[in-house]
């Protein structure tokens, strides 16, 4: 059915929209905080077909806060393994074990509280808020962005501070406050469906008579983003030790880089690309081993791994020593360690 603007204002639209075309996803089924809260936490950076499934696994792992805040934080870590952003999985564990000892086991059940909990922005809170205890504030993601930026022809940058502002402004005065838990969702959907970032479908969209963007062709441009910070390239050479008994090492990353609390293998960083002859010479100190052990390259070509602001070029460097390491642990265990995913795809393929 097609609205037009004096039919129905920007909210009704959405909410009939979603009415109508709404996606049947596992956490629309509840009401619990517990479990939208893990699910915002789960789709943040990561589109819902990838972490559904995450979804149910730390659903049937941890079925209430309170399992989830008595979990290990390394089988946490594992189960999050491929979601990538970790520091999600480490807010997810701290929050879990506060709203254990702080709130009892149960959420606090407003946007203010809400936002007092360690990994827990103005979006999560507006959304747990909205559509867990009904209250009236409304969520602003990239979707709502997309959204409101082409319907109202803004052209003020969505990651600039005076936009952040302005939208969340705007965000306001065109929610549905007496039904914000489906409008929330609804317009969220709107956003991943039907107002989609690249080729929307605008001639079949309820809102194209009153969208800006769309009468003045320019869909395309809108919403306006400023440009990332420049990427900066690393290069990773990763040293796996095989020893005569089948050990290797691993070792667990730490500081306030990527990948905290992960493992991987020994490594050597460089500033640009290492032959064999510097890691052969490198190696035996690094992992404490004899001089004659052999080194060969794994992959003949680097594995470029793209993160936000950086890529990784990396390698993976076989280390055969006749030396039995004294931390060594099986080959066979490497599967139980929580890792990068760039390490767990090498783990898969390396058979000795």
């Amino acid at each position: 059915m097609h609205f037009t603007e004096k039919e129905m204002v920007f909210s009704n639209i959405i909410l009939a929209w979603y009415g109508t075309n709404k996606r049947a996803l596992p956490w629309r089924n509840t009401l619990d905080p517990y479990r939208i809260w893990l699910s915002e936490i789960m789709l943040q950076q990561t589109r819902v077909a990838q972490g559904t499934p995450y979804y149910h696994k730390f659903i049937s792992a941890f079925p209430k806060v309170e399992d989830l805040a008595n979990a290990d934080e390394e089988v946490v870590l594992k189960l999050w393994q491929g979601l990538g952003y970790y520091s999600r999985a480490r807010n997810l564990h701290a929050t879990a074990k506060i709203v254990v000892e702080k709130y009892g086991g149960t959420f606090p059940n407003t946007y203010k509280e809400l936002l007092t909990l360690k990994g827990v922005g103005d979006y999560t809170a507006s959304a747990i808020a909205s559509i867990c205890f009904n209250e009236a504030v409304p969520v602003v993601d990239g979707n709502v962005y997309r959204v409101l930026s082409r319907y109202y022809g803004i052209d003020l940058p969505i990651n600039s501070p005076e936009g952040i502002k302005e939208f969340k402004k705007l965000a306001v005065k065109a929610m549905a406050p007496k039904n914000i838990r489906d409008y929330n969702q609804g317009i969220m959907e709107f956003g991943a469906l039907q107002c989609t970032p690249q080729k929307p479908d605008c001639q079949t969209c309820p809102l194209n008579s009153g969208c800006i963007a769309y009468n003045n062709d320019r869909i395309g441009s809108l919403p306006v983003k400023l440009k990332k910070a420049k990427v900066k390239h690393r290069y990773f050479n990763y040293l796996v030790v095989v020893d005569a008994n089948n050990q290797t090492l691993v070792q667990q990353r730490t500081g306030n880089g990527i990948w905290q609390q992960l493992y991987e293998f020994p490594l050597l960083e460089s500033d640009r690309e290492v032959a064999l002859t510097e890691v052969s010479k490198s190696a035996p100190e690094i992992l404490g081993v004899k001089e004659d052990a052999e080194v060969y390259l794994f992959n003949d070509k680097n594995i470029v791994h793209k993160l936000s602001h950086q890529h990784l070029h990396t390698k993976f460097w076989i280390v055969s020593t006749t030396t039995i390491l004294e931390n060594g642990v099986p080959l066979s265990t490497l599967p139980e360690y929580p890792v990068p995913v760039l390490i767990a795809d090498f783990i898969n393929t390396f058979k000795i």
